[in-house]
């Protein structure tokens, strides 16, 4: 239908003539399954595609199909290779993660710029000679396999660490010492969503795990049953002694907490992705002691921030929407909420009690500030953050005024700071050498109007020197699950940046930028605004000339992902091209796998009619319009992923390309051996990242030179 030989009829064609061949798509084999939910009738042809692909040959035939004809054109476009090229350049820089102090060592994660995972790393004293402690990289020959959640025993002579492997979202935990570098023996399985909370005295640890699954299940089956259980050091995993589950309440999670002075184990309990908990307490020093209920129901987020004896401090929305800082007698008869910190304008996002005061972190404007308290609440002055950025660390001990914190924004690659709580004072501790000048590139912060007149901060950042006009921009939005999206570093941005390319951020509602309002106005039946909060900044982008239609491109993952999908849906006329990555794409069925039947608190229950109908007016899957041209979009998503099943995107992919949406390419790229993000080597990230940009960069008419 779209062959240049049939020019001469344009004029009645639905779509615009392209000069290049229509790609050829692998046909994909229709179900006939319909289903009735609510007096609606749902066709789901393509649920076959939900199928696991290690396990189903038909699954895995359609994505070797698919990422032929993926790499094909992929193969063609230009710019792919000098974005590979010139990211390695960048990505090549010794990088260190925030310190933390057991004993007398520290523990720290550093990559020396190229390694596909970072290794660990640990000093006997601060200015003692760093030797490498953990190096994942040989652990799996395509490096896949990486190094996660990780804690040092209080001593420092044990640290006990969690192996992902293949990005999947499962975890094995093993323990090393800290001093001989000997792994012992000791394996613990079926680990998910975990802390790792020593004993005191080191002969342990408290940790949360599920069931073993059934065989074929572990990345599709639901996660329910969490349960803590105490490792001791030496044992097997089946010697293991558990200590909280809630069989009458299998959706809840839990995780624990062992505070600085080894006097209590804190449990907290959520029912979702919501932070909306129930908090248990344990004495430590008493044998014979069992979990007792300090906060009952559902209701509020409790986030430790310390404890000094049985005085625990705790950030709540309790009476403050955007949060605040309060004290309990965890001893006492009867829990009395004092309070510490009062709520301000700015989102409160976190505290910690460091030496003798308490520094309570903040959001404004999506940018992070900190402030430093006594523990009785004065006052004690303003933490100087570097720049307009993010922050992150600031842990730390009661007795102990050190802690460290790491700082990035756009062009700011992670820096790391030594911080003193009882001078208030800042030095640096790790400053990294980089490839490009942080000040070849400014950014703005502007506020623009959604659909209903809500006002949306936006960052937009681009070369200072870009010339005026509009300009080739990526939209990057999220706006889901109470997640805020701060400025931070990233390498593979900076490639786009410095072709001219303009990257935007959104903070949509839906995040948590401010508070508990701004989260509500973007979940449930409320989902629409993030929708038109995302399209009314690609219209505010056009209006005010940094770029066009032709040249827009949006972007998002996870949750993100589901935005993509369904603005492209909504509104096709909009944009050149889209990148939606391991979306939640069907909404009727997200639920059913994995750790779906969290996100009911953001999304609703496809099961209630009143979140059908809502889940139903703006799914991906369904809600894709034949007959109308749609931007050039490439999906992607990975083999492993078990947080948002592949089977979301294989089923979107399906529909897209059966429909009749134009010339422009409608594909998906399926990674092998990586997960949802976390664990991705380098070498896949930049693969990955290369593909995007060529290919959003072909259809924005970016010129891509070498640099």
């Amino acid at each position: 239908m779209f062959k240049h030989a049939l020019a001469v009829v344009a004029l009645i064609l639905p779509f615009p003539v392209f000069a290049e061949a229509p790609l050829i798509y692998p046909k994909t084999a229709t179900v006939p399954v319909v289903e009735t939910q609510f007096g609606e009738a749902i066709a789901d042809p393509y649920r076959w595609l939900e199928d696991d692909v290690r396990t189903s040959p038909k699954v895995r035939d359609w994505v070797t199909e698919e990422n032929a004809v993926t790499e094909k054109y992929l193969a063609t476009l230009p710019g792919r290779d000098i974005f590979a090229g010139r990211m390695k350049a960048l990505f090549d820089f010794e990088r260190m993660g925030v310190p933390r102090r057991a004993g007398t060592r520290y523990f720290y994660s550093r990559n020396s710029g190229l390694q596909n995972q970072s290794t660990l790393w640990v000093r006997d004293g601060l200015g003692g000679k760093p030797r490498q402690l953990l190096d994942p990289n040989g652990w799996a020959k395509d490096g896949a396999t990486a190094l996660a959640e990780w804690s040092p025993s209080e001593d420092g002579r044990f640290l006990a660490y969690a192996v992902q492997d293949g990005g999947t979202d499962w975890r094995t935990l093993h323990i090393v010492d800290a001093g001989t570098g000997a792994l012992l023996p000791d394996e613990i399985k079926w680990v998910k969503f975990s802390a790792i909370a020593w004993m005191p005295d080191g002969t342990g640890f408290f940790y949360s795990r599920f069931a073993a699954p059934k065989e074929g299940a572990a990345f599709q089956s639901l996660n329910s049953d969490q349960t803590v259980y105490f490792h001791r050091v030496g044992t097997t995993q089946d010697a293991d002694t558990k200590i909280y589950a809630t069989p009458g309440h299998p959706k809840y999670g839990h995780n624990a907490q062992v505070t600085d002075d080894g006097r209590y184990l804190v449990i907290t309990s959520t029912e979702g992705t919501d932070p909306r908990m129930e908090v248990h307490v344990m004495r430590l020093d008493d044998p014979d002691a069992k979990p007792r209920a300090l906060i009952s129901g559902l209701k509020n987020s409790w986030d430790l921030a310390g404890s000094v004896g049985s005085r625990f401090w705790f950030v709540t929305d309790s009476d403050a929407p955007k949060r605040r800082l309060v004290s309990i007698d965890v001893d006492a008869k009867k829990v009395r909420i004092e309070p510490v910190v009062a709520q301000t304008g700015d989102t409160m996002v976190g505290a910690s009690l460091v030496g003798q005061r308490l520094i309570v972190a903040y959001l404004g404007d999506a940018k992070s500030e900190a402030a430093l308290f006594e523990l009785d609440g004065k006052p004690a002055g303003v933490v100087q953050l570097p720049d307009i950025g993010t922050a992150s660390g600031f842990g730390g001990r009661t007795g102990n005024s050190e802690s460290f914190y790491s700082f990035s924004s756009f062009a700011i690659a992670p820096t790391v700071y030594r911080y003193d709580a009882a001078t208030n004072t800042s030095t640096v501790f790790f400053q990294p050498r980089l490839a490009f000048s942080p000040t070849d590139y400014v950014t703005d912060q502007v506020f623009y109007l959604s659909k209903d007149g809500t006002k949306i901060p936006m960052f937009v950042v681009r070369k200072r020197n870009l010339p005026a006009g509009p300009a080739p921009t990526l939209l990057y939005g999220y706006g889901g699950f109470n997640i805020s999206v701060t400025p931070g570093f990233s390498a593979t941005r900076l490639a786009w940046l410095e072709q001219g390319g303009v990257l935007a951020i959104a903070n949509l509602r839906g995040g948590g930028e401010y508070g508990n309002a701004w989260h509500d106005a973007g979940r449930l039946h409320q989902k629409q605004n993030v929708f038109d909060d995302f399209i009314a900044g690609g219209e505010y982008l056009i209006a005010q000339g940094i770029t066009s239609k032709d040249k827009l491109a949006i972007q998002g993952g996870s949750n993100g992902g589901l935005l993509v999908g369904a603005v492209v849906n909504q509104r096709p006329d909009l944009f050149a091209a889209a990148l939606p990555a391991v979306g939640v794409m069907d909404m009727l069925r997200f639920n059913r796998f994995t750790a779906g039947r969290y996100w009911t608190d953001d999304y609703g229950d496809p099961a209630v009619e009143a979140d059908f109908r809502t889940l139903r007016a703006y799914s991906p899957y369904h809600n894709i319009h034949g007959g109308t041209a749609y931007p050039a979009i490439l999906v992607t998503t990975a083999d492993t992923d078990d947080r948002v099943v592949p089977g979301h995107s294989f089923k979107y992919t399906a529909a897209l390309q059966a429909a009749d949406l134009g010339p422009k390419p409608h594909l998906i790229r399926i990674e092998t051996r990586a997960g949802h993000g976390s664990g991705k080597p380098t070498d896949k990230i930049i693969a990955e990242t290369a593909d995007e940009w060529a290919f959003i960069a072909k259809w924005t008419g970016m010129t891509v030179t070498a640099k």
